[in-house]
């Protein structure tokens, strides 16, 4: 039952991202100091010295000493400004675009702030409808020209504001997990080795991306340190969606934290199993009928939109693991 909910949750959500997007039409406004360009209306770029860009909760552990740096999925389809100009980008300049965020964030800060102070920036995340393209160079191009600007902006506020010398955990879902591996793949070798682990939920790594950072090492068990938990589910092989999970070189098992077949139990009915030719979940048992079609190319046969809920009460115990194994190592 207490699995139902959780799922129950994410669909929810999804059903809230869907209809956050119909809204963010309806209000969109541009803004004096924005700017036009053959790509539309790109709103102003956040200025991450100011608290009201950020999402933090303080860890209910006092004692601890490891930060969380949370990038959150894509909340927004294109939209209009008032003089009719469409926009690519979430505007975090907007409180309805904020709030979108923050719904994700809210969540999964629940179960990954126990033993770790956790920070969450909004950024001018790509939409919906640019993914909907499935061309990777479009997507890439608008992301790297506006997004990741800001993922980069907020996580050098995040090194300043903390230290360099304070371990962190990196962690994002979707697009939030393209940007956990783009940060990964920019990162000098100080930082890389002051971060316990990334959690790279419902995106991939590619060989490209290894080929260019090939320090971002697969998770191979439930303690090690300093790698990348990277997993994508689907009810079969035949829907895996390239756009976020192929080509894919590395996937554990959340449940047994295994890099085999060997499947495990996510409750009474629902089974986990990897497949390692593909490096995706194969969830068997699981009815994923309530989650919303998003545009013909998530939530159909895959279960995208489940991804930071169905595991996250093995993510909770998961995390003070690796924070554990860590320190111990240090």
């Amino acid at each position: 039952m207490r699995l139902q909910m959780k799922l129950l949750a994410g669909v929810i959500l999804s059903v809230c991202l869907l209809s956050a997007g119909c809204r963010s039409e309806e209000m969109a406004t541009g803004t004096d100091d924005s700017a036009t360009s053959t790509e539309g209306y790109i709103p102003v770029a956040p200025d991450y010295t100011d608290p009201e860009m950020w999402v933090t909760y303080p860890s209910d552990n006092t004692d601890s000493k490891v930060d969380v740096f949370y990038i959150v999925s894509t909340w927004e389809f294109d939209y209009t400004t008032d003089d009719g100009t469409i926009c690519h980008y979430a505007d975090p300049s907007l409180p309805a675009h904020r709030n979108d965020m923050k719904t994700e964030i809210d969540g999964v800060a629940e179960y990954m702030n126990d033993d770790a102070d956790f920070y969450a920036p909004y950024y001018r995340h790509i939409t919906l409808d640019t993914w909907a393209t499935l061309d990777e160079t479009l997507i890439n191009r608008r992301y790297h020209d506006v997004s990741f600007k800001d993922i980069s902006a907020a996580f050098n506020r995040f090194i300043e504001l903390r230290g360099k010398e304070r371990p962190f955990i990196l962690a994002g879902f979707s697009q939030g997990g393209k940007s956990v591996v783009e940060l990964m793949k920019a990162m000098p070798e100080n930082l890389r080795d002051k971060m316990v682990a990334a959690y790279v939920m419902g995106y991939k790594v590619t060989p490209d991306d290894i080929a260019i950072a090939p320090w971002i090492k697969p998770a191979q068990g439930a303690d090690d340190t300093g790698v990348t938990i990277c997993y994508n589910s689907v009810s079969d092989v035949k829907y895996i969606k390239p756009i976020v999970s192929a080509p894919n070189v590395m996937c554990i098992n959340p449940v047994n934290w295994r890099t085999d077949a060997t499947p495990a139990l996510l409750d009474e009915n629902v089974t986990v199993t990897l497949n390692p030719e593909h490096n995706v979940l194969v969830l068997d048992g699981y009815d994923g009928s309530a989650l919303p079609n998003i545009l013909d190319i998530l939530n159909v046969g895959d279960y995208h939109g489940i991804e930071p809920w169905a595991y996250s009460e093995h993510l909770r115990h998961n995390i003070p693991l690796r924070i554990r194994s860590y320190s111990i190592s240090d």
